[in-house]
């Protein structure tokens, strides 16, 4: 189907938060990636041709969070508090937990997530090499606090 116009109603806009309060912000999320006992236990055992697969992959989401506003089109750019990555072993993979932080207008929840996806996108890419059939699931936001929306838990 040919777009022939973009009328107000269809046309993207980045929502101003100009008038919005300065508030702290956290926002926590998950995801994880289940892979062959033989590619876990050689993560575990720093046997991978790529190296440290899970400092390498803590470092990568730190520095997924930083680059949301590039990645994601109508994301505001945002200073960034502070990221703290976790990484817990799970039945055939691994868990990735990610808590951002920010002072500022809007919320830090697509950083949190972006952190996540592309920490779980690095452990794929590092062992990749021993196991193509890694799967990456349950990506989610875990909790939300600071602005007008409040407080978000998932139950």
């Amino acid at each position: 189907m040919k777009l022939t116009h973009i009328n107000e109603k269809h046309n993207p806009k980045m929502v101003d938060v100009g008038d919005k309060e300065i508030t702290k912000r956290i926002a926590i999320a998950s995801g994880k990636i289940f892979m062959k006992k033989e590619t876990k236990k050689a993560i575990l055992e720093e046997k991978t041709k790529k190296g440290a697969v899970l400092q390498t992959a803590i470092i990568a989401a730190i520095m997924g969070s930083k680059k949301t506003s590039e990645l994601i089109p109508m994301c505001h750019n945002i200073l960034i508090d502070g990221v703290d990555v976790e990484i817990e072993e799970i039945e055939n993979g691994f868990k990735l937990i990610v808590t951002a932080k920010t002072t500022s207008k809007t919320g830090i929840e697509m950083e949190a997530l972006t952190a996540v996806s592309i920490g779980l996108l690095t452990i794929y890419d590092m062992a990749k090499a021993i196991d193509r059939e890694m799967v990456i699931s349950d990506i989610c936001l875990e909790y939300k606090s600071g602005g007008k929306s409040g407080e978000f838990k998932r139950n």
